[in-house]
């Protein structure tokens, strides 16, 4: 394996992604630009990728003896950043992260398993004590007194494909919800990347509503969305019916034994255009006695997508939150606030995403060609760190 640089790094994003044309040009509304939008953007995504993820990080990067090893061309402070990210029209970026996705598919990156899922979730970032633009929610207790502000997005990302990819995210202001949210993202998204992209998408119980799933179904997409109580005649008789048999099929999954009950003639509710309802019920056992089950329903047939792919379906849905949501917050800072602008939030978001995403396509499929092991997200940090400082000339005397 070569060993990885920022260099290299950006060869494999200019060349193999294609995105020469968006790092060198990616929207910049700066009126009279002093340092090229290039130079900022670049020390941005590495900042990101070496998990320098503040303002204030980046700054110490690249007035160090690193910026040169770094590919960034001229020294620059934090405010600079503030006042890019604050002009930097966010379509770009999202431009740019769908069209990485594309190349990635183009390229056989996501396996070979035929089928590839997109998630949409939600969550909060960006924790304040006082407002400071147009997307702060604020936090109140049972009394409705205000304890802080909170940012909220939704995410979409490219699961159940052996390689986890957010590429887009869709924040919601005060009136807001993460479900209009990640209908608005959905459809961008999918319109981003073309509608033979993706062959499902996987959600939460918030979306099991009528309107979502049409929408999906109007995008070309199956739907595996979680069961819940807000869906209670349906769960009630997915419930009944299921326990008066013994399960359809047991598996092998991993370490874990699964057990699934599958049915596809359930009567959908009122508002709902389906002719009928499939619902899937599993019991997932854990190697330590815990016991897993939830109930799935969807509009994908059984002719089409067996009881074990369903299942995978299903569990896909946790990528995002692992993949997704736990890797930004603690590994790359997306609940770090680098300048409380709503503008430049939404650019720090995307880039937190579009980082991750080249950062496992570099990783986890170039740098992996070969019978060796792929290196750990950590080790690739560790290697791209020594590779920021000179070489050192040994002391023969």
């Amino acid at each position: 394996m070569r060993r990885p640089t920022p260099r290299r790094l950006w060869g494999f994003v200019t060349e193999r992604l294609r995105l020469r044309g968006y790092l060198r040009a990616p929207r910049d509304g700066r009126p009279r630009p002093q340092i090229p939008a290039a130079v900022l953007l670049w020390a941005l995504v590495m900042g990101q990728v070496l998990r320098e993820w503040s303002f204030h990080g980046v700054e110490a990067l690249v007035r160090s003896p690193a910026r040169h090893a770094l590919r960034v061309g001229r020294r620059f402070g934090d405010d600079a950043l503030a006042y890019f990210t604050e002009r930097l029209d966010a379509a770009g970026t999202r431009q740019a992260a769908a069209a990485t996705v594309r190349q990635a598919k183009r390229n056989k990156a996501l396996g070979g398993t035929g089928w590839i899922g997109l998630a949409v979730d939600g969550t909060g970032v960006g924790r304040s004590e006082k407002p400071g633009c147009a997307l702060c929610h604020p936090v109140r207790d049972a009394a409705e007194r205000i304890h802080g502000y909170l940012h909220h997005v939704a995410a979409i990302a490219v699961v159940g494909a052996e390689l986890t990819l957010p590429f887009d995210v869709e924040p919601y202001g005060p009136g807001d919800s993460e479900y209009a949210a990640g209908q608005r993202l959905l459809q961008r998204a999918v319109a981003a990347v073309g509608p033979r992209f993706a062959d499902y998408v996987v959600v939460d119980g918030e979306f099991a509503t009528a309107p979502f799933l049409h929408v999906a179904g109007a995008l070309g997409l199956g739907v595996v969305a979680r069961l819940k109580n807000n869906l209670p005649t349906l769960l009630a008789a997915a419930q009944a019916r299921f326990a008066a048999h013994p399960a359809h099929a047991t598996f092998e999954e991993a370490r874990d034994r699964v057990e699934v009950w599958d049915a596809e003639d359930f009567d959908p509710w009122d508002t709902l255009r389906w002719r009928t309802v499939r619902v899937l019920r599993y019991r997932q056992h854990k190697p330590d006695g815990k016991v897993v089950e939830a109930y799935w329903l969807t509009d994908l047939a059984c002719t089409r997508v067996p009881s074990r792919a369903l299942y995978r379906f299903a569990k896909s849905r946790w990528e995002i939150e692992n993949e997704g949501f736990n890797d930004a917050k603690t590994r790359h800072g997306l609940e770090h606030i680098a300048h409380h602008h709503a503008n430049s939030l939404l650019v720090s978001w995307l880039l937190t995403m579009f980082a991750l995403t080249i950062e496992r396509l570099y990783r986890l499929r170039y740098l992996h060609r070969g019978s060796h092991e792929p290196a750990t997200a950590i080790e690739f940090v560790r290697a791209l760190r020594l590779s920021l400082g000179p070489p050192r000339r040994l002391d023969t005397s």
